[in-house]
């Protein structure tokens, strides 16, 4: 079958000098796992890490993708749930499952974690026309879900629901600002929020703006403008609250990092949470510590989720609640472009899929 291979990291971002479309063996399913041909595959930023190298030096060769959906075509001996012909998408978090931490449902913590298609290998990711994973690591999909639809839920939607709705705790009238919306967390983020019944100030650059109001953003602002966290305030004390309530932003959606962090503390409510999952514009953010003891501020952090929560997560998509934005689709032999329009971003809104088997 073929696959997306790397067998050195790109120098300079430079993808045309390392991936290649090679024939590798099908995979042949061990007791617990299951193989699926790949319809659609997502792209996400730690494919970019791992052709750099960094900030893990993963596997050599390598095949990435960790957001993975299809047909599954064989089943391991030991398999109880699945069967040949069940729709599924990948849930790339792999950890022990029998540690204290994944029994007290904080996989995601577990100390062996390893995120699929990333960190996995030599030759194990969804770039490729088949692939394997253990039972407990695929989901079924939904009838009204397609495969393209799952894939990109797959590892943004996970990581959105678990920041809000499991770490966050968000509550009806509440008044949620999402940073960087026009992303894909971003994009699932707006719309857990307005699911849970709050009130919805979402940030991105000027081109994307209506795109965030027509995702159900109450509000849009440009991040990129020198005040924008003052158009946030200006918005949030308008807002009508509630038993008097004093009005602000009450929850901070979070993966921006260093440049926006203070302006954000600031504009916080007493008691207000920001939850954090990322540092796009890098991580040595400093922090005026006033902020946090003053008004009681909770600073949280999350990193992906458990199986789940991607379940209810599908249920929601299911339910048309809840809908992926895909910004384009590319056949494996069309990689390079894909990755570079992913790492440059321009005009992109969405995620990008790719097609094992077109």
């Amino acid at each position: 079958m073929k696959a997306l291979v790397y067998d050195e990291y790109a120098i300079n971002d430079d993808y045309s000098k390392i991936l290649q479309i090679k024939d590798i063996p099908e995979p042949v399913p061990k007791p617990n796992e299951v193989v699926f041909r790949v319809e659609a595959a997502a792209l996400n930023y730690d494919d970019i890490w791992g052709m750099r190298g960094k900030p893990l030096a993963i596997p050599l060769p390598h095949i990435s993708g960790t957001d993975a959906a299809g047909e599954v075509t064989a089943v391991g001996d030991e398999v109880k749930n699945f069967k040949v012909g069940d729709r599924v998408v990948s849930h790339g978090n792999m950890s022990c499952r029998v540690c204290k931490r994944c029994t007290s449902g904080r996989e995601f913590d577990c100390k062996q974690r390893k995120v699929w298609g990333f960190e996995t290998g030599p030759l194990w990711g969804g770039y490729c026309e088949k692939t394997h994973l253990p039972e407990v690591n695929v989901v079924k999909i939904p009838e009204n879900i397609s495969y393209e639809e799952a894939a990109a839920a797959s590892m943004t939607l996970l990581t959105s629901w678990h920041m809000l709705v499991g770490r966050a705790k968000i509550q009806p009238g509440q008044v949620v600002l999402i940073m960087g919306g026009g992303s894909g967390v971003g994009n699932y983020g707006i719309q857990i929020a307005k699911l849970f019944g709050c009130t919805v100030i979402a940030t991105a650059s000027p081109d994307k703006l209506d795109k965030l109001l027509e995702l159900g953003a109450d509000y849009a602002v440009d991040h990129r403008k020198e005040d924008w966290d003052k158009e946030v305030r200006s918005i949030a004390k308008k807002l009508p609250k509630p038993y008097g309530e004093v009005t602000g932003v009450d929850v901070i959606f979070e993966h921006i990092g260093g440049s926006h962090w203070n302006k954000e503390l600031m504009m916080l409510n007493f008691g207000g949470t920001i939850i954090t999952t990322g540092a796009t514009t890098g991580y040595m953010a400093k922090t005026d510590l006033r902020h946090i003891f003053f008004k009681g501020i909770n600073i949280l952090g999350s990193t992906q989720g458990t199986r789940a929560e991607l379940e209810q997560g599908l249920y929601w998509m299911s339910k048309g609640k809840i809908k992926s934005i895909i910004d384009s689709e590319y056949p494996l032999e069309k990689a390079v472009e894909a990755h570079t329009r992913m790492l440059k971003g321009k005009g992109m809104f969405g995620k990008i899929i790719m097609k094992p088997n077109l």
